[in-house]
C-alpha cells in the first residue's frame, strides 16, 4: 500500500486576467485529502476522478490498462465539496502520487500539473510554493519564495458551485473588464512577496475578490470589507469559482473571538453558518 495527501484551499489569493489569460494563485490550508492505493479489489463507492487519474497514469507510463482492476483506491477527506476549496484537486493529486509510489514511479510537479489539467481545472495547491498557475493548460507556473504566516477564519455557506461547470461558461469579457483592477492586485501581491508584508497580501486578495463580485457575487461582501477596515485585519479572499470567503488575520495580533462575535451580531452568520479556523500552509502533495 502507498499513501499520499494533499491540502485544500481557501479559495484563491488572486485570480483573474493576467499575462494574456486567466491565472490563479491558490491559498493552501491545513485541511487535507488522504488517499491510499493498494493491490486489491476496487471499493464500491469510489470518487470517479480518482479512478480516472489512475487510468491516466497507467497510460502515461505505458502500463497495461487491465492493471486498474487490481488497484484499490481508498480515501479520507472532510474537505467540503463544490465550495471552491480544491477538494477535487486534492483528491486527484494525492491519488496520482500514491499510485506512483505503489508502482515505484516518480512524478515531478510539472508532470503532476500536466496530468491533473487533463482531467479538470486544477488548483495550484499541488505546488509547495505559492504559484501563479494557468489552471486550464498548466503552461504558466510562476513560483514565489515567501510562505506567509497568516490565519484564516473561513466562512462557509450552503451554496455549491461545480468548478468544472463554472469554467465552461464564457467569462472572458468580464475578466477583461476587471483586468486593470486585477493588475493592481497583482502588483500588490508581488510587493507583498518581496517585502514579506501580510497587509500588502491582504490588500491584493481584497482587490482580487472585488473583481469577482460582478461574476459571482458573495453575500455580505461589503459588510465583510467594512469588518476588515474596522478591525485592521489583513484583508479577505474568496473562492473565485466557489462560495467560501476567508478573513485573513494573525491570531497573535487580532482577536478571532471578536471577529466571530461581529459576524453573529451583524447576522453575517445567517448567510455563512459554518466557520472554520485554518491557516495558510505550504502546498504540495505529501
Amino acid at each position: 500500500m502507498a499513501e499520499a495527501y494533499c491540502p485544500a484551499s481557501c479559495g484563491e489569493l488572486l485570480q483573474g486576467w493576467l499575462l494574456g489569460g486567466e491565472k490563479l494563485i491558490s491559498c493552501p490550508i491545513n485541511w487535507f485529502s488522504y488517499v491510499s492505493v493498494s493491490e486489491g479489489t476496487p471499493i464500491a463507492h469510489e470518487r470517479p476522478r480518482m479512478r480516472q487519474m489512475v487510468n491516466l497514469l497507467l497510460n502515461y507510463w505505458q502500463e497495461s490498462p487491465g492493471l486498474t482492476s487490481n488497484l484499490r483506491i481508498e480515501y479520507q477527506s472532510t474537505i467540503p465539496i463544490a465550495k471552491g476549496m480544491a477538494s477535487s484537486t486534492a483528491d486527484i493529486a494525492a491519488t496520482a502520487q500514491a499510485t506512483a509510489r505503489l508502482l515505484g514511479k516518480s512524478l515531478n510537479d510539472t508532470e503532476l500539473a500536466q496530468l491533473c489539467v487533463k482531467l479538470e481545472p486544477t488548483d495550484s495547491t499541488i505546488f509547495r510554493q505559492l504559484t501563479l498557475f494557468d489552471h486550464i493548460t498548466a503552461q504558466t507556473q510562476l513560483p514565489f519564495n515567501w510562505q506567509p504566516d497568516v490565519d484564516i477564519l473561513l466562512l462557509e455557506n450552503q451554496q455549491t458551485i461545480l468548478t468544472e461547470e463554472y469554467h465552461q461558461q464564457d467569462h472572458r469579457r468580464q475578466l477583461q473588464d476587471t483586468a486593470s483592477l486585477l493588475q493592481q492586485a497583482w502588483q500588490q501581491f508581488r510587493i507583498a512577496n518581496q517585502q514579506h508584508d501580510n497587509y500588502r497580501l491582504g490588500e491584493a486578495c481584497t482587490l482580487s475578490a472585488l473583481t469577482r463580485q460582478s461574476m459571482l457575487p458573495k453575500p455580505c461582501f461589503e459588510q465583510l470589507r467594512h469588518l476588515v477596515e474596522h478591525t485592521g485585519i489583513y484583508g479577505l479572499n474568496v473562492a473565485h469559482s466557489g462560495s467560501v470567503i476567508g478573513l485573513l488575520f494573525n491570531s497573535h495580533h487580532h482577536d478571532a473571538d471578536y471577529l466571530c462575535w461581529w459576524l453573529h451580531q451583524k447576522k453575517v452568520t445567517d448567510h455563512y453558518p459554518e466557520t472554520h479556523l485554518v491557516k495558510i500552509i505550504a502546498g504540495g502533495v505529501r
